[in-house]
């Protein structure tokens, strides 16, 4: 080995070193009716990052019905840097990240869904990520040890996701992540939008990386309901919209309002252009009613995205779809 590469490994190492003492990181679980595996749990998570000098725990009880808090407030009277947060009712791992990040102190930010079942002793995996440089590291469950519809439906879901997206991913919906807080702070989410931050905070220039973790056995849920897959479905088209259109959306409602427009007008052309030389009767023509209501329904849609565009413009003040990496002055 060159003397040149062992300098730059040795530089390589005294950075990750200073950073294990310097930045403080925020592992944050979300809970809920989980109270037999609490206790273990935290000893797995204190062994895991016991070479960090600066690390706090947030324990999010998601309104569990059993003495899950209960447990957690026991752990919290014998084990130090442990926060707990308990939501009132059940609202969803979106607001689970939301209520731990707002109490964390970490410029790294851990988080994970204990439904999932993953090794705790893996999450150090995506801290070092984050030292070495990326803003959003993936955990990725390998192996997966759950159903096979639930992996199935997990890899329809990530085909999809990579189609209508740039990025190339390969379990999103994890429920697995670390990310940079600064990276939390200017990417929103809410409602169940946790699962695609990568794909908001791709779109704002951060770098996003996946990392393997050990899936344990155990009992998982499974993805049986169509509901939630159209919920799915749609919390990606949410996505993707306010992602490339939340700033322009007439180039996405009046694009596809156009195309109606055109496909109706010919159709009501056609056809008039038809009655006018006698060639045919318009009684009973079902394109006739086609042409018409693509017509109208094409007028709407660019109709819609200009009272979008006049209410962007009223606010635009109001939002950044930018964001400042460095400024050297």
């Amino acid at each position: 080995m060159s003397l040149s590469k062992k300098v730059n490994q040795k530089v390589t190492k005294q950075q990750l070193e200073k950073s294990r003492n310097e930045e403080k990181i925020s592992v944050i679980a979300a809970l809920y009716n989980q109270k037999e595996i609490v206790a273990s749990l935290c000893q797995n998570l204190i062994a895991t990052f016991r070479d960090y000098k600066n690390c706090e725990f947030i324990f999010v009880d998601d309104g569990s019905s059993d003495s899950t808090f209960e447990a957690l407030k026991n752990l919290a009277a014998t084990e130090k840097n442990i926060k707990i947060v308990k939501l009132r009712t059940r609202f969803g791992e979106s607001s689970a990240l939301d209520a731990g990040f707002k109490n964390a102190d970490g410029e790294y930010i851990v988080f994970f869904t204990v439904r999932v079942n993953i090794n705790p002793a893996h999450l150090g995996r995506l801290v070092t990520k984050l030292q070495q440089g990326d803003d959003v590291v993936i955990g990725v469950r390998s192996p997966r040890r759950d159903s096979w519809l639930n992996r199935f439906v997990s890899r329809v879901f990530n085909t999809i996701t990579n189609r209508m997206t740039t990025l190339h991913l390969h379990d999103i919906n994890s429920g697995v992540l670390a990310v940079r807080r600064a990276v939390l702070q200017n990417v929103p989410f809410y409602g169940a939008l946790n699962a695609f931050i990568p794909v908001l905070a791709s779109r704002q220039g951060y770098r996003i990386t996946e990392e393997k973790i050990e899936q344990m056995p155990g009992h998982f849920d499974q993805s049986m309901y169509p509901t939630s897959y159209i919920r799915r479905l749609l919390d990606l088209i949410s996505v993707v919209f306010l992602s490339k259109y939340s700033k322009k959306p007439l180039h996405f409602l009046g694009f596809i309002g156009a195309i109606f427009t055109i496909i109706g007008l010919i159709i009501n052309v056609y056809l008039f252009t038809y009655r006018i030389l006698g060639l045919i009767s318009l009684a009973g023509k079902p394109m006739l009613l086609l042409g018409t209501i693509l017509l109208i329904i094409g007028i709407q849609m660019i109709s819609i995205g200009l009272l979008g565009e006049m209410i962007i413009f009223t606010h635009a003040k109001e939002i950044k779809e930018y964001n400042i990496e460095e400024i050297i002055d």
